[in-house]
C-alpha cells in the first residue's frame, strides 16, 4: 500500500506502508544504530517521535519478546529504507512486519533514508506525518495543526502508574542486597537488569512521587531514570531531586536523569538541533581522559553555566560537539551521565557505572 512522509518544511516522501494503516504525526528523528531495532522500537526516550532509521536493512533477524525495554511500543511511527520480510535467527519469534501491525504501528519503507537524514542534519528535527490515507495536500495540512513535540509532557505518559520491584538476579559476594528507589520518568527495563545483576533490589517510582515517599523506602542509592522530551516540563520532579541530593544518599542519573540533577543543582539544559541517537558517540572522561564509545539517544543537553558555585562539575564531553555528558558533586555522592550505559542498543563500554554506583553505596 502506498504511504507518505511529509515533512513541517513540505517535503514528501513516498514509500510503502509497513506495520498498521493510517495516519502518525510526531517528531521526526534519526538513530544511527546498525542493530537494536526492538529496543529503539520499545525505548521510552522515542515517545512522541517518528524514529528513522539509517541502516538500510531493518528486521533480519526478527524480534523477540527478550528484547522488550517496557511495557509497550512506543514511537508514534517507523521510517525506514527496506523491510525484510523472511527473518533468520535462532532466537527469532516472529517477523517485525507481524510486530509492528500487532502493536499498531504505522510506518514506512521504501523512501530514501540517506536523504532524510542529510535533511534533518542541516535543518534539525522537525515536525513530521506518515499517513496511508491523505494525500499530500491533507498531510501537510493535518501536521500544521498538530501539537509541536515540544509543547507535550511525554514523561507523565510513560511513567509508571504504581510503584513496583525488580529483584536482584546475581549476587554479590558478601551477600548484602542493595536497594535502590528509581524514578521512572522513562526507565528502559535494561536499566534495571543490569542493577539486578548487581545484586540490586530496585523499586520503581512514578515520576510524581515526592521525596518523602522515596525516601520511606529506606534506599542505599538513589537513580533518576531517561526518558523523553523537553525537561522544561518536569519542575516538579527536579524539585524533588533537589531535596534528595541533599540527603547523603549516594544518586545516580542517566540521560534525562543527568538533566533534571543538572537543574537541580541551578543549570539550564537546551535543544540540539538534530539530537544524538545511535550506538557510535564518542564521550571523554575529563579525569582519566579515556575515551568511550556509547549508546545515546537524547534530544536534549545540559547547559553547565550556573553550576559554578553549586559543586556540581562537568566530568564527561561528548568529542564530536563538546557538550556535556557526565557530572559530578566535589562533595556529595552524586553523579549522573547523559548516555546509555545500559546499552541495548550499543557498546557496553560503559557498563561499570552500574559497579560504580554500587560502589558508593557500599562507601555511604
Amino acid at each position: 500500500m502506498r504511504s507518505l512522509l511529509v515533512l513541517q518544511d513540505g517535503a514528501v516522501f513516498e514509500g510503502r506502508s509497513i506495520g498498521a494503516t493510517g495516519t502518525a504525526t510526531g517528531e521526526v528523528v534519526f538513530s544511527t544504530s546498525m542493530t537494536g531495532y526492538q529496543e529503539m522500537l520499545t525505548d521510552p526516550s522515542y515517545a512522541g517521535q517518528l524514529l528513522t532509521l539509517t541502516y538500510p536493512l531493518i528486521g533480519n533477524y526478527g524480534v523477540t519478546e527478550e528484547d522488550l525495554e517496557s511495557r509497550k511500543v512506543q514511537v508514534s511511527g517507523f521510517v525506514i529504507k527496506q523491510l525484510c520480510e523472511v527473518p533468520s535467527n535462532w532466537r527469532s519469534g516472529g517477523s517485525l512486519q507481524d510486530f509492528l501491525a500487532k502493536n499498531g504501528v504505522i510506518g514506512i519503507e521504501g523512501i530514501d533514508t540517506r536523504a532524510l537524514t542529510r535533511r534533518l542534519r542541516l535543518e534539525g528535527v522537525m515536525m513530521g506525518i506518515v499517513t496511508t490515507e491523505l494525500s499530500a495536500e491533507e498531510a501537510l495540512a493535518q501536521l500544521q495543526a498538530a501539537t509541536r513535540y515540544d509543547a507535550v509532557n511525554y514523561v507523565y505518559q510513560v511513567t509508571t502508574p504504581e510503584p513496583y520491584v525488580w529483584e536482584p538476579t546475581g549476587q554479590r559476594a558478601d551477600g548484602r542486597v542493595f536497594d535502590v528507589s528509581l524514578i521512572d520518568c522513562g526507565v528502559k527495563f535494561n536499566i534495571l537488569r543490569a542493577l539486578a545483576e548487581c545484586g540490586v533490589r530496585t523499586t520503581v517510582f512514578p515520576c510524581t512521587a515526592s521525596a518523602e515517599e522515596i525516601l520511606e523506602r529506606k534506599p542505599d542509592g538513589i537513580a533518576f531514570s531517561p526518558g523523553p522530551g523537553d525537561p522544561k516540563h518536569l519542575e516538579d520532579v527536579v524539585k524533588t531531586a533537589r531535596s534528595l541530593v541533599q540527603t547523603g544518599i549516594p544518586t545516580f542519573g542517566i540521560c534525562l536523569g543527568n538533566q533534571i540533577i543538572g537543574k537541580a543543582f541551578g543549570a539550564d539544559t537546551f535543544k540540539l538541533p538534530f539530537g544524538h541517537r545511535g550506538g557510535n558517540h564518542p564521550v571523554k572522561d575529563l579525569e582519566t581522559e579515556r575515551v568511550y564509545i556509547t549508546s545515546q539517544n537524547h534530544g536534549y543537553a545540559v547547559n553547565p553555566s550556573g553550576l559554578e558555585q553549586s559543586g556540581l562539575e562537568v566530568s564527561h564531553v561528548n568529542l564530536n560537539d563538546g557538550t556535556v555528558e557526565g557530572l559530578r558533586h566535589r562533595e556529595l555522592p552524586v553523579f549522573t551521565i547523559q548516555y546509555h550505559p545500559e546499552a541495548n542498543p550499543g557498546p557496553r563500554d560503559s557498563a561499570y557505572l552500574f559497579n560504580r554506583f554500587v560502589t558508593a553505596m557500599e562507601k555511604q
